[in-house]
């Protein structure tokens, strides 16, 4: 049968019910290569897309069961698959490895920089109490809840040109008194 007259749905309700293994095969077989070529185009190695659409095809077989056919079509199902395994690729990428950071277990804190760092935490306390509510909440959602302004904008209601005004009208209060200490 030619790929265009597949009826991909059939092949994965197959896989879904069944545990098909030649449907799965099927659906390897042909989407497997355009997997990898999409991912290419989207900026990745040929071996990250490899080891991707190998990570994409384990979790079409695993969570087959959660495939409807009344949501999406088995080709938007599987690059949406995609699409979010390459994303988080991408973002494991840019996280440094908790073993490559140097740690100098052996040394001792130097117990001045302990006291400054510690009066320095105390003084942004007393800053940020300060603040009026509107900026100080805002502050907290960015800094604290580690919110893009856009994220905080969704949360709030507030308009993003709000949001932006308020924050930095609160670091230039906050830079003002954590120099002035």
């Amino acid at each position: 049968m030619a790929a265009q007259e597949t009826d991909w749905s059939a092949v994965m309700i197959a896989v879904r019910d069944g545990r098909d293994r030649t449907a799965f095969a099927a659906l390897f077989g042909h989407f497997a290569p355009r997997l990898k070529s999409y991912l290419m185009k989207s900026g990745a190695t040929p071996s990250k897309a490899e080891d991707c659409v190998q990570d994409v095809m384990a979790t079409l077989w695993h969570k087959a069961a959660q495939f409807d056919p009344e949501r999406a079509a088995v080709s938007t199902w599987i690059y949406t698959i995609a699409r979010n395994r390459m994303i988080d690729m991408m973002r494991r990428e840019r996280r440094p490895d908790p073993e490559a950071m140097p740690w100098d277990q052996d040394a001792e804190p130097d117990q001045a920089e302990v006291y400054a760092a510690a009066e320095e935490g105390r003084l942004l306390s007393a800053a940020l109490a300060d603040l009026p509510e509107k900026q100080r909440s805002l502050i907290q959602r960015a800094f604290y809840g580690d919110l893009s302004h856009s994220e905080i904008a969704l949360e709030t209601g507030l308009p993003l040109g709000t949001i932006k005004s308020r924050i930095r009208l609160a670091l230039d209060r906050l830079r003002s008194k954590m120099t002035e200490s």
